[in-house]
Parts: C-alpha cells; structure tokens; sequence
C-alpha cells in the first residue's frame, strides 16, 4: 500500500451544498486510480469519450514503439519508420485486418498477439462503461423554486411542487421529506440533526404531471412554533426525495432536491398551472411551474 506522501495519492478538495451553504472538503487522500469505475460514470461525455480517445492513442503508440524493436517486422509497412507502425496497430487492435500490412516475423507475431489479447480487455472494459452511462436511470423530476406555507383547511401547511417532465407513468412514487438544521445540547456539541416530517400523502400511484406535496405544521411537526428568523439562525434546509418505478423502462428511479429556509415563501401560493383554453381542452401551463403570489394578492389565474 503506497503512502500517503507518495505520488499515487493526492489530496482532493470537493464541493458539496448542504442547506443552501457549500461545504468544501479537505485532506481526503485517495490513490489516483481509486474508485475509476464511479468516476467513469459521472464525468460529462466530453471527458469520458476524451479519456478513452487519449487511452487508445497512448495505447496505440506504446504498441507502435514495441513493433519497431524489428524495423522489417511488419510487411507492406507504409509509411515507413513509427507511423507506419502506428497505422498497423491500430488496425490490429480494432481487428480489421485490411490485408496489406501483416506480421512477417515471430517478434511482430507475438507482439500482435499480445496487443490482441490487450486490445479486447480494453475494448470490452469501454464497450462497457458506454452501456452503463446510456443505460443509467435518471429521474427527470422538476421541483418548484420556492416552497410555501399556506393555510389549508384551517391548517398551516408546507407545500412543495414536484412535476414528472418526461409525461410518463412513474408506478409507486414516493416521497420523503426531512428538515436538516445545525442543533446544540445543553452540554454545548454541536450537530446537524435531520428530523423526519410526515406528508400528507407520501404515495402517488399515477404520477404523470404534477404532485403537490404537503405537510401540515401542527403539534407534532418540527416546525412548530419556530419562527423563519430562527430557522435560518439554525442554518435549516428541507430535503425532499422521490423515488418509483418508471413504467417505460422498468427501473428503479430517485430524484432529490434540497431548498435552503430562505426560499420558502410564507403566506404565499402557487399559480394555478391548469387552465381551459376557449375549445374547453385542459391546459397545463409549465412555464408558470415557479411562480408564487402572496395570499392577500387578488387571484387572476383561472382553475
């Protein structure tokens, strides 16, 4: 095992956001090549299909290096000298095998073979990575900017908007909401405490379009009795999770989303996103997904 003082390890510094506020990690030591597979997965497409362009160069050259060790090891070579070599290692790692440059000598016939053996692990492992990027389930969920407090049949109420943007079916959604906030004990430690808050309903069996999803402030709620100045003193953040079976492709997908306590807008609510246009057709407005108005403000939107 290297040591930590070793060139094989690095300190990495990462950036995560916790209740609207970043967190940088530091001193994490890690070997270069720890973790490669998740890593591979999570990179944007550019770098992925870069890295692997610059591995098969590398690659590639190495091999073209190792076959000039016999400069007439290879027949028909053209160009001649480490191009040429290049061109034949390459046609013999994707296996094309044109027919005008071939091996001639025991050396370049081991030597190929080598780079065969080598060339397919290579070529499976990328094959691979491709597969799993493209068939990796990603929820397409959109959350409301803002959520809002409200009164509800009498009863102060937390609401926030989720909306299914791909229009199809996601089987046995649920939800789940936590309050995340910095709490002190009486002996003075300090710790962020998630505390768990009860939906009014935390299943849909069809969501398609939209779910609005509440929670009622009362006795038993976490946010009773605080006021929003000691909510943000507390550094609190609502953390909603979604999660279900997507009909069209059948697997499990999970989308999260995390508002700070400062974008919760009190006594305010959402704008009506469903209006009937003049053939009397049901309209869904997404554009007005985020908006929010204060109570007392008139209404102007239609149902």
């Amino acid at each position: 095992m290297a040591k930590p003082t070793s060139p094989l390890w690095r300190r990495k510094s990462h950036i995560v956001q916790m209740g609207g506020r970043p967190f940088v990690s530091v001193g994490l030591q890690q070997r270069m090549w720890d973790d490669f597979y998740h890593r591979a997965l999570t990179v944007t497409w550019p770098v992925f299909f870069g890295l692997a362009t610059s591995v098969f160069l590398m690659f590639n050259a190495l091999f073209a290096m190792i076959y000039q060790v016999d400069p007439t090891g290879i027949a028909n070579q053209y160009p001649k000298g480490l191009a040429g070599a290049f061109f034949f290692s390459v046609e013999t790692l994707a296996t094309v095998g044109y027919g005008d440059m071939h091996p001639q000598s025991i050396y370049t016939h081991v030597v190929a073979t080598a780079e065969i053996i080598l060339g397919m692990g290579n070529i499976a492992v990328v094959t691979g990575l491709i597969f799993a990027r493209f068939s990796r389930p990603r929820a397409k969920i959109l959350f409301g900017s803002h959520p809002v407090v409200r009164l509800i049949d009498g009863k102060q109420t937390l609401m926030m908007r989720a909306a299914n943007m791909r229009l199809n079916l996601i089987a046995q959604a649920s939800a789940q909401l936590h309050l995340l906030r910095q709490h002190a004990t009486p002996e003075g430690f300090h710790l962020r405490r998630i505390e768990d808050m009860k939906l009014v309903r935390n299943e849909h069996p069809i969501f398609m379009l939209t779910w609005n999803i509440m929670h009622v402030i009362d006795e038993d709620s976490p946010l009773y009795g605080i006021s929003p100045e000691s909510l943000e003193a507390s550094e609190a953040a609502l953390l909603l999770t979604i999660e279900g079976i997507d009909e069209t492709t059948s697997q499990s997908m999970l989308a999260r989303h995390q508002w700070s306590i400062k974008e919760v807008r009190w006594n305010h609510r959402y704008r009506d996103l469903v209006r009937r246009d003049e053939n009397g057709i049901y309209v869904i407005d997404y554009s007005i997904f985020d908006d929010v108005l204060p109570l007392d403000e008139e209404r102007q939107d239609t149902m």
